[in-house]
């Protein structure tokens, strides 16, 4: 009888360089086998110190730049997008977006100066240039700032992007946060289309989302997360989490805790490589 080949799958874990605890929880399941890929916010005071810890596991798992322009203070001045030194919430973010605010000379100027400087900062604590770029809140999808990220990706050869879209008929079958996700994969339509044009690598199927304040817990989540991925034509599924193990940093800067402490047992733990094996999944760098 022939085996079949398993489906191989990124497993990205978000916002490395927030909080001491959610860098530590990341490494430590990268080191266990449990995640493939992380995405770092390079403009956060902890990656520079905590970038060499994760340097001795650069061949367990791909570490891309998660852009980021919501909530945190901009690595340089951005007069009109944080005028008091803080880049606003996504919700600013996103209206700026859809009524054109972004697309001005001025603006275009600060977004493309802001994701230099954070590729700048990912690559002086990294030592070379991301893996993959995708973004803090899904922001790279946005109009006015989709543009800059496919600029970037197109002069770094062989970095992929994030794509955020999924089949209707996927997610109504999921089950899970359905207006939020239709509402991210909507925002990336126009992405998709940039980064096909200009021949820049993307992951196929992608899933993670959920609402954090359910009470549906994590471990229920995941198998649906699961769900019908494949590695086909259309390029290699990922999957979105956000692992972190609470500490007073965390609590400071954001405001979900406690679900990143439920994601990160679950992953550690037994019932998810029980899961993997189910399905015949194999967890996989995005190009390995």
């Amino acid at each position: 009888m022939t085996e079949t080949s398993p489906t191989r799958l990124v497993l990205c874990a978000d916002d490395y360089g927030l909080a001491p605890g959610v860098d530590a929880a990341i490494r430590d399941l990268i080191a266990a086998g449990r995640l493939t890929a992380t995405s770092v916010m390079s403009l956060c005071p902890h990656w520079r110190p905590d970038a060499a810890a994760l340097r001795e596991l650069k061949d367990r798992a791909d570490v891309g730049l998660h852009f980021t322009l919501t909530d945190q203070p901009p690595l340089g001045p951005m007069p009109l997008l944080a005028p008091d030194g803080r880049l606003p919430p996504l919700g600013r973010l996103m209206g700026w977006a859809y009524r054109g605010k972004l697309n001005g000379a001025a603006a275009r100027a600060e977004i493309r100066s802001e994701l230099s400087r954070q590729l700048d900062a990912f690559i002086q604590s990294w030592g070379g240039p991301p893996d993959h770029i995708d973004g803090h809140q899904h922001v790279h999808q946005l109009p006015g700032i989709r543009v800059a990220v496919v600029d970037a990706l197109a002069a770094l050869p062989g970095v992929y992007v994030r794509l955020c879209g999924e089949p209707v008929a996927a997610v109504l079958r999921r089950g899970v946060a359905v207006p939020k996700t239709l509402l991210i994969g909507g925002l990336g339509g126009g992405l998709a289309r940039m980064a096909r044009a200009r021949g820049i690598p993307a992951n196929g199927r992608f899933a993670g989302v959920y609402d954090f304040a359910g009470k549906r817990p994590f471990a229920a989540l995941m198998p649906r997360f699961l769900d019908g991925l494949d590695d086909g034509a259309g390029g290699r599924p990922l999957v979105m989490v956000h692992p972190g193990l609470p500490d007073a940093e965390l609590r400071r800067v954001d405001s979900l805790v406690e679900p990143r402490r439920a994601e990160y047992d679950y992953l550690r733990g037994p019932d998810f490589a029980a899961l993997l094996e189910r399905r015949n999944i194999r967890l996989s760098r995005f190009a390995r």
